[in-house]
């Protein structure tokens, strides 16, 4: 685990790659979501001052677009497609199999910080709906069976 003086450590090298402009917030919150895998609240409050900005307004970005995470994510994410072509062909049932198998709801991460689970609008797969991505695979034409196998197969 990353110790706070590292996190302030490394945000003060990006921080220093650009001016404190406003303008600077997005790509600020992109580079350090990318290297800490979240943005903590110690971040948060760094970018902030930085940009001269209150919190709240660095907060607000962060919860309004989906690409932001507060929390840490598992070292795998499995997403479930929630298109149409998966939901008509069981997305549903696979979906529920993977919260089973996982214990864990969509947004959610297991506490072993292992699986992520998310769901998608659709994943533009739908000729193998049902379709699920765990980690960068995708598996089509999924069943539930499936799902136990591949997940006791990636833990």
């Amino acid at each position: 685990m990353i110790t706070l003086a590292e996190i302030k450590e490394e945000l003060s090298k990006i921080l220093s790659r650009y001016s404190g402009a406003k303008s600077d917030l997005i790509p600020i919150l992109q580079e350090a979501q990318n290297r800490f895998g979240y943005l903590p609240g110690e971040v948060m409050l760094e970018i902030s001052r930085f940009l001269r900005i209150p919190e709240s307004v660095v907060y607000g970005v962060i919860t309004f677009y989906a690409q932001f995470k507060l929390t840490p994510g598992g070292k795998r994410t499995v997403k479930v497609c929630r298109g149409t072509a998966c939901h008509v062909r069981g997305g549903a049932r696979i979906l529920r199999e993977v919260e089973k198998r996982l214990g864990v709801k969509p947004g959610e991460t297991t506490d072993d910080l292992e699986y992520s689970l998310e769901t998608i609008a659709c994943f533009g797969s739908c000729a193998l709906a049902p379709v699920t991505v765990i980690g960068r695979n995708v598996y089509g034409r999924m069943t539930t069976t499936k799902v136990r196998q591949i997940l006791e197969e990636t833990k």
